[in-house]
Order: structure tokens, then sequence, then C-alpha cells
């Protein structure tokens, strides 16, 4: 298995040293120009040059070729829990960072539940600084809406935003208080900070695992019903109406959710929603074998949810899709179901899972690059996702038709914990580009 290059080349003092690159004969998709076609791209000092000829005088220090490769924007992972601070048994920035740089992408949204808590610029300062020092990858903190993530006393988001945080969270952490969730939003849009929300009413989902339905009951699993996340996406809906805050579902797991949304928006709303990959293949079939690496929050929903996750995301009305990569030590799955830690370590099955949605006529490629950078990068409001000439130099350039198999030795996260383990896959990055440096080389 290839490893990431190193992270910079760097001149002889130590500074980081520019690099002029040119990636030949690729197929260039840039969902933000709608250009999907054969063409050279020319990167200098950290940034897109030129799309197709070189400019005069231009002269390589390396050129990659990318024949039969595609070349597209890095990608932009909304939700990814590095692990640190705080679980560094579980992961690390390190870590997850590599394994994000293997697979493409090239900004991680770190949500606020570290430990200590994204609620000062300090932690989000300390995040920015352990990224930087390795260097695989860019990695945004999410800041606490409440300190602690108590949902009492709303921290403060001007100080977060100065430190680097494009957004304000409460991770999966509720704020009971309708009358504080209110004064929160309002401060976030005063400083026009998006606000990220799981669409889950705590009461209502307290103690459960598994979507509420008819596997639930025969396997005996505490449910978690639909109203869970309609209860919630109404409420938080309402308030942004009321407040004019900008808001973002992270997780949208039910038709019903996601059609309240559309509705929402087309009133003018000014809110957005993604769906993590797995909720695009898996349902809650898959808990038939008390497989605790299906046990998520949201839970994996029915087969007619996962239809319509599909058709919102085709439409539109769905903006982006993000691993929500879950890192866990192994002992963390080894309880009975109920008592096991949700989520999946989901980094490495980003793209091949994006290909297969291409595969099976969801989307076709451009559309599914799009939801995977612009779309993602417009929700943070950064200029990241696209490569015209005089943006970031964040590139993936990925072989769509290799195949290879999911394996334990294959993932460079420290987390294993993946229902998809011996499943084989479609297409895999060659190279990613942070800055116009070379991060991961196969």
């Amino acid at each position: 298995m290839a490893e990431p290059a190193m992270p910079f080349d760097r001149a002889g003092d130590g500074a980081l040293a520019p690099r002029r690159i040119s990636i030949l004969n690729g197929r260039l998709i840039d969902p933000a120009q709608r250009l999907d076609r054969e063409s050279d791209v020319h990167i200098a000092d950290g940034r897109v040059l030129a799309i197709g000829a070189a400019p005069a005088g231009f002269e390589a220090d390396r050129r990659l070729d990318a024949q039969g490769h595609v070349i597209c924007p890095g990608f932009v992972d909304l939700c990814a829990r590095c692990r640190e601070p705080g679980d560094e048994h579980k992961a690390t920035i390190a870590s997850e960072t590599r394994a994000a740089a293997a697979s493409g992408i090239t900004t991680l949204c770190c949500p606020p539940d570290t430990l200590p808590v994204i609620d000062t610029p300090a932690v989000a300062q300390l995040v920015h600084q352990i990224a930087q020092r390795h260097g695989y990858a860019r990695v945004l903190p999410i800041g606490a809406m409440t300190q602690g993530l108590e949902g009492m006393t709303i921290t403060e988001m001007a100080a977060l935003k100065q430190a680097g945080c494009p957004a304000v969270s409460q991770a999966n952490r509720p704020i009971h208080s309708t009358q504080v969730n209110r004064r929160a939003m309002e401060y976030a849009s005063t400083f026009g900070l998006s606000v990220f929300l799981l669409p889950q009413d705590p009461d209502l989902s307290e103690g459960g695992c598994a979507h509420e339905g008819v596997i639930s009951a025969r396997l005996g699993l505490p449910g978690i019903p639909e109203a869970a996340e309609t209860v919630a996406v109404a409420r938080s809906l309402a308030l942004a109406e009321h407040t004019g805050a900008r808001i973002h579902f992270r997780g949208l797991s039910t038709a019903r959710g996601v059609a309240m949304l559309a509705e929402a928006r087309r009133r003018g709303v000014r809110a957005s929603g993604d769906v993590s990959m797995h909720q695009l293949f898996l349902t809650e079939e898959a808990l038939r074998y008390f497989d605790a690496n299906c046990h998520l929050i949201p839970p994996l929903r029915t087969g007619a949810d996962r239809a319509a996750l599909r058709a919102a995301l085709a439409a539109g009305d769905i903006d982006a899709i993000c691993s929500d990569h879950q890192p866990h030590d192994a002992d963390a799955k080894l309880a009975s179901f109920p008592e096991t830690a949700p989520g999946i370590s989901a980094l490495e099955t980003l793209l091949p899972l994006a290909l297969r949605l291409v595969e099976e006529g969801v989307l076709d490629l451009l559309e599914v690059i799009e939801r995977l950078t612009l779309g993602p990068a417009r929700v943070l409001g950064l200029e990241l996702g696209r490569l015209s000439p005089g943006s970031p130099a964040d590139l993936c350039v990925f072989d769509p038709n290799a195949a290879w198999t999911l394996t334990r030795e294959t993932l460079l996260s420290q987390g294993c914990n993946t229902p998809f383990l011996g499943q084989a896959m479609r297409g895999r990055v060659a190279w990613t580009l942070l800055d116009g440096r070379i991060v991961f080389e196969r």
C-alpha cells in the first residue's frame, strides 16, 4: 500500500519551498465552472495558475501524467472526528489527516466535542496548530454554540470566528431550552456564522440505537422514531425563519425531514442540509446480525428513506455528502449492540462509494463531485472546492476504474470500524495536492 508523501518540500533554510506543478492529460471536472473535459492544470505558489495551455514562460518543477484519471478539486468534508485532543487512543489528527489525504480530502471540519471542547479560541488554535504541523489536510474546527456544550451559556462566537471557526455547533449535544437556542442563532447570525444542527430531538431519541420500526421490534433494540428528526427539523426551521440565521442540518436521515427542508427553502429560509455517505447505501436491514459497525446516530432508516435521500440529492435539496467519520478503538464495538459506541470509520470509503452512486445512476460524475466539493464549501462560506485560476491549489487526482478491496491492511485511519470491510471497491486516489504541494502519492 502506498504511503502519503511527506507533507511539504522544504528549502535548505527550513522555509516552505514553492513548487510549480503541471498535471497533464487528465479529465478535468470542476463543478464551479461546469467544466468536464480533457485538460491540463498548471500550479504555482500554492494557487491554480492556468487551465489548458501553460502560460508563456512557465516551467514546471514536476509533471504528473493523469492519463485515464480524473482531476477535480480536493474534497471538503463537513464532519470528520479526528479524536484529538482528548481521545488519542482512538485516533489522532496526524493519522486521520493522512487517511484523508489518501482519500482525496483536503479540508476536514472537526466537530466541537473534543476534550477540551472547542469553546474558546485557544482550543480552536490548538487544533489548527496540530493540523498545520502534520500538513496532510486542512482542519477547520467547528466552534461550540454553548460553553462546554452544556446548552446553557452562549460562547464568544466572534472570538471563535476570529480563531478560524467557520461555523458553530452543539455536535451531538442538545440545547433543551428553545430560548437559548434562539439567542445562540441570533448571536451566530450577527457574526455571519453558519449553525450546524443535528436533526434529532434528544427526548424522543433518548436511549435509542436503531430506527423505530419492524426491524428494531423484532431484534428487541430500543428505537429512535422518525419523529425525532422531524420534530427537531421543525423547531430549527421555525427559529431560523424567526431569527434570519443561516442553519445547516448535519446528517439528515428521513424522507420527511428532507421534504420539510426543501419546503422551507422554497419559502426563503436560509437552511441547507447534508447526508452521511453510509445513509445512501445502508438501511435498517443491516442490523439483522447485530453488527456494531452499523450502530449509528442518526440510525440507519428504511429503504424508502434511503430512496428519498438519493432523490433529494439528485434534485439539489441536499447540498453535500460527508463522511461523518468516527474512528473507534476495537473495544468500543465489543459490547452488546445498544452499549457500543456509535459511528463508523468513513474517510477511505468516501470516493469509492461516491463513484458507486454514479454507477447506480443516482448522480452523474460532475454532480457527485459537486456534492463533495463546491456544495460543502458553499455551506461553509469559503472559497474552496473550485479550480478557477487564482483558487487555492487543492486537488484530487483519481483513477475511477482502479479496483481494490477494503481491508484492515489498506486502511490508514486508526479506526477499522466500518461495515464495508471486505467489500470490492472501485476508484482510488493517485495524487492529492494541498495548497499546491503533493501530500499523497500512490
